[in-house]
């Protein structure tokens, strides 16, 4: 496996993503930017707006090289070298609160010390939970998972649970998904294995995005789940500036900063010291931002 091939593939990802978007969408279309790393690389990054069902989203390619940053090469434990890293990165903004917010990221990275890996994930953020929802997002990430090890699903999930928690807020970002890091060759997988595993969750994202839409984007809605949503997307928000490590690895690798902060919504609001009515919807919905919960079962 060639570093050109997963760079290809990922292209190819971002094309597919976007086509069926748009077609699920019926309205918007993707603005392309391409872009250039002054320090080597560069990426195209494609934004659509103001669709019927989506308000905002962002699907982002990168192929980025050079030498690595000394914080970075510390935190990997990893001497001085160059390094490549590639990868397609996602986030929807839904008009509608009754859809999920999505993310989906999956990315390679290599050293000139002969380190490489994949890592990744794809959780989703729904502003009011549903279990059938739910269960029916976390069935496809199980089915998937089981294809390549039995033991993905039980260990990715719950390396997002972890991973997508808010300390400060004591809640999960969402509902998780799975969260994968680091995913090098060993006794047991080849990098080619590893390729593969990493090709089906990319190849997932349309079509699970995809039914949401088709599902709820015409459920009725009104004035207060609409302001819920934006305290919903305030908390999106502060994970990413306080938490994500794509968002940390981007700025300190001199990253392109408009492809970097795409992941903000287009509005958010922070209320102080909100707190829902005893027994609402959004009570409920609160109430499931925990670590551990059994979505198949639940």
């Amino acid at each position: 496996m060639k570093k050109e091939e997963v760079k290809n593939w990922f292209e190819t990802l971002q094309d597919n993503i976007c086509n069926e978007l748009e077609k699920a969408d019926g309205k918007a279309k993707f603005h392309e930017d391409i872009w250039t790393r002054e320090d080597g690389g560069g990426g195209r990054s494609r934004v659509l707006t103001d669709g019927n069902v989506i308000e905002k989203g962002g699907v982002m390619f990168s192929a980025v090289s050079g030498d690595l940053p000394e914080k970075i090469q510390k935190a990997l434990k990893l001497p001085s070298c160059t390094f490549f890293a590639t990868g397609v990165s996602i986030v929807i903004h839904p008009k509608n609160p009754m859809v999920p917010i999505i993310h989906m990221n999956v990315r390679y990275f290599e050293t000139s010390t002969g380190n490489n890996w994949f890592g990744g994930g794809i959780d989703l953020t729904p502003h009011y939970i549903d279990q059938d929802d739910a269960k029916y997002f976390h069935q496809k990430l199980k089915e998937t998972c089981d294809k390549h090890n039995d033991n993905y699903y039980p260990d990715f999930k719950k390396w997002a649970d972890n991973y997508f928690f808010i300390p400060h807020r004591n809640e999960t970002r969402g509902i998780g998904g799975i969260f994968f890091d680091r995913l090098t060759e060993n006794e047991k997988f080849t990098i080619n294995d590893r390729f593969n595993f990493v090709k089906d969750i990319g190849s997932l994202f349309a079509p699970i995005y995809t039914y949401f839409m088709d599902k709820n984007k015409d459920l009725a809605f009104t004035k207060q789940e609409k302001e819920w949503q934006l305290l919903r997307r305030s908390r999106y928000v502060e994970f990413n500036l306080v938490y994500d490590a794509g968002t940390k690895f981007g700025l300190e690798t001199n990253g392109r900063i408009e492809s970097i902060l795409v992941s903000m919504p287009p509005l958010a609001k922070w209320e102080y010291d909100f707190k829902p009515e005893k027994e609402s919807k959004e009570e409920k919905t609160l109430n499931l931002l925990k670590k551990d919960i059994d979505w198949l079962t639940s």
